[in-house]
């Protein structure tokens, strides 16, 4: 008996296994095939749901799971979009293609060609799906509607590295720059857990295909889950780590520049205002680049949120004039840019009422406050609206002020995945 024998015996679909375990639907599909193995964390809550110990579980898992090449490439007939494989990436991405509005450069003809090509495993067809991938989450509103091409595309791409014959360092590379952006999904949905496995598949990966850039940008989403949880030595660990990796890089990548700007946050939690200066001065190095560097979907740090987050680092330290003025040029700098990224609008906007509320000023927290929340709304980001519940903790004595305390409860019904 396999896995996915044992689990139908026991009367669990796969998307009702995975939501017992909190993963997805496919990573249970990937056990069961024998495409991958269940990492060490999460072999005792498989073994105690398939009703078996770590050493039945571990027999089971070694057995030849009996999937030929057709077998792994057919949808499992309970998943719920059962049907064509190629078929649904095709409809997905088309999909996506024409809500988001965001790749009008790419023709109805082209998207079919480029989905054609994913499907013969062409590696360039890969790279260059992700990349329009990453744009469309780029200027999504909610980042969550990325999520079904994703899935589907590192379905694919896992197909094409089990039947890839050579050189496989090419879609290594695109594997590990979609498992970044299934991790950025992940995050954007406060689902932390899910975010830092995506990080970790691609800094292994990154590291097999020998990508240092790539590995360096794993490393440092990876750290910023710790910062978001407030481990800030943990994550000035992995930024350290990171910091030598891009030296090993392409100098030509904001890639060092970027880790130095996380490291910013890092330290600014740690209470280190001079080692904090330091990291921003040389994330802004990040402008002598040459115009035009090749930055890929997974490195997008040019340099225009610099103003953000030097105002927000401010603010962490307590110095609410610099951070203040920093804020409100960064404020400026969202409402023109293009597509308006409402996440960063409402994150500026969320830091300002901060500044208000360590101030003592009800005026300016409301303000802030209520504008913030209205882009949280809008956007569905589970990132805003994290940053709102922030705020909440800041609000001290003015919680008895009415309209902040309206604010607080408004802000309670903002979904948090």
């Amino acid at each position: 008996m396999g896995m996915a024998e044992r689990r139908r015996s026991l009367g669990y679909s796969q998307e009702q296994l995975a939501e017992l375990l909190e993963v997805d639907r496919t990573t249970v599909g990937r056990w069961e095939s024998g495409r991958s193995t269940p990492q060490p964390p999460q072999r005792p809550g498989l073994a105690d749901a398939l009703d078996l110990t770590l050493d039945e579980l571990d027999a089971l898992l070694a057995k030849p799971q009996g999937a030929s090449p057709e077998r792994v490439r057919r949808v499992p007939s309970d998943h719920p979009s059962a049907g064509d494989p190629d078929e649904m990436i095709r409809r997905e991405f088309l999909r996506i293609l024409t809500v988001s509005g965001a790749l009008t450069a790419l023709s109805v003809d082209e998207a079919e060609a480029l989905v054609d090509g994913v499907r013969r495993g062409a590696p360039a067809d890969f790279t260059r799906m992700n990349d329009h991938l990453w744009q469309v989450y780029q200027l999504a509103r909610s980042k969550g509607s990325v999520y079904p091409v994703v899935r589907d595309q590192l379905s694919s791409l896992g197909e094409a590295l089990a039947d890839t014959r050579g050189n496989s360092r090419p879609l290594l590379n695109a594997a590990a720059d979609l498992f970044q952006l299934a991790g950025e999904v992940a995050f954007d949905a406060n689902r932390y857990t899910d975010a830092a496995a995506s990080y970790s598949m691609a800094a292994s990966v990154s590291k097999d295909a020998g990508a240092f850039d790539l590995w360096a940008c794993a490393l440092v989403r990876h750290a910023y889950v710790d910062v978001s949880e407030h481990r800030y030595r943990q994550a000035a660990q992995i930024l350290g780590a990171a910091e030598r990796l891009a030296t090993r890089g392409d100098s030509a990548l904001a890639t060092r520049h970027w880790v130095a700007a996380v490291q910013a946050e890092a330290y600014a939690g740690m209470g280190n205002l001079a080692a904090c200066e330091r990291a921003l001065d040389q994330a802004e190095r990040v402008m002598e680049l040459t115009t035009g560097s090749p930055n890929g979907g997974w490195l997008r740090f040019d340099g225009t949120r610099l103003a953000e987050e030097r105002g927000a680092r401010y603010v962490q330290l307590g110095r609410l004039d610099l951070g203040e003025e920093a804020l409100k040029k960064a404020l400026n700098q969202t409402a023109l840019a293009f597509g308006q990224s409402y996440r960063r609008r409402g994150a500026v906007l969320a830091d300002l009422a901060a500044v208000g509320a360590k101030r003592s000023d009800p005026e300016q927290v409301v303000e802030y406050g209520r504008e913030a929340i209205r882009l949280a709304r809008a956007s569905s980001s589970g990132y805003v609206a994290r940053r709102l519940q922030a705020l909440c903790g800041e609000f001290g004595p003015l919680s008895r002020d009415r309209r902040v305390a309206e604010l607080g409860a408004e802000i309670a019904t903002l979904s948090t995945p």
